[in-house]
């Protein structure tokens, strides 16, 4: 599979590499796609699986966007690890379970940026929810990649 995947990536990367770098392509590549998978995993949860009722657990109910969300997330979180690795950050010192750890780390603070941003833009400034999302989403994207390429998959070329 990573090789089907760097191959196709590959085919593309001659129509932007005037403008972004391999890393940064690639990034953007995998982490769109991956964003898309989760889009399409909670649709599938919410609508089919969930079927838009809440959940009741042990000790608290959950709404259905949110176990939506929670279940699409325990699927895309280890796609994204797995592509990060082994697609964008290759030159990567760092151990693999240090890796993951720190990239729990960076997903998890842009989980918090984007609860925050959001909550900003839609209830302090009283944007409408899509533009805002739109605002917040290019932002994380921004702090996701800096803190993966610098943090999560370190390389000896940035020591």
């Amino acid at each position: 599979m990573k090789k089907l995947i760097e191959y196709i990536l590959d085919l593309v990367y001659p129509y932007f590499n005037k403008i972004i770098d391999r890393t940064t392509f690639r990034y953007a590549a995998c982490g769109g796609a991956n964003t898309v998978f989760d889009l399409f995993l909670f649709f599938v949860f919410y609508n089919f699986v969930i079927q838009k009722q809440f959940v009741a657990l042990p000790f608290v109910t959950v709404s259905p966007h949110i176990a939506s969300f929670l279940l699409a997330f325990l699927i895309s979180f280890p796609v994204g690890f797995y592509l990060n690795k082994t697609i964008v950050f290759q030159e990567s010192y760092l151990r693999g379970r240090v890796q993951l750890f720190r990239y729990f780390l960076t997903v998890c603070l842009s989980l918090i940026l984007n609860y925050v941003f959001l909550k900003f833009f839609v209830e302090k400034l009283k944007f409408y929810p899509t533009p805002s999302k739109f605002l917040t989403t290019f932002f994380v994207v921004g702090v996701s990649y800096v803190s993966q390429k610098y943090f999560s998959f370190r390389s000896t070329a940035q020591k």
